[in-house]
């Protein structure tokens, strides 16, 4: 049961989480960002937020940047959205797996290519 309110709340700051990045932050160094999930831990104190971000290194960094500059302003916005005792930590991260999804397809496609 306890597991199944913790896969909830993840769920929910997911998608808080990217409405208020898309729509709530003034930050010119956060770009293009999406919220590709959400881990809580199990006594809702702690969540990783991993973003995937459109852009180089550079850009990647910069928006990294601007997200933990704003990380109270996302917090105090999800506690007000999200009705819990106490707003999670929030620690950003990068999901590495559309990258490695990539990195992997092309690895495939020169294979096929040397086939040929």
């Amino acid at each position: 049961m306890a597991n199944l309110r913790v896969h909830r709340v993840a769920e929910q700051m997911k998608k808080e989480m990217s409405d208020i990045i898309e729509h709530r932050l003034k930050d010119p160094r956060v770009g293009f960002v999406t919220v590709t999930g959400v881990d809580v831990t199990g006594d809702l104190q702690e969540a990783t937020v991993y973003v995937s971000v459109f852009g180089d290194d550079e850009k990647k960094a910069a928006t990294l940047e601007g997200l933990v500059k704003a990380k109270g302003f996302i917090r105090s916005e999800i506690g007000k959205r999200i009705r819990l005792r106490k707003t999670p930590e929030i620690q950003f991260k990068f999901d590495q797996s559309i990258e490695y999804g990539s990195h992997i397809d092309s690895l495939i496609n020169d294979l096929h290519q040397r086939d040929k």
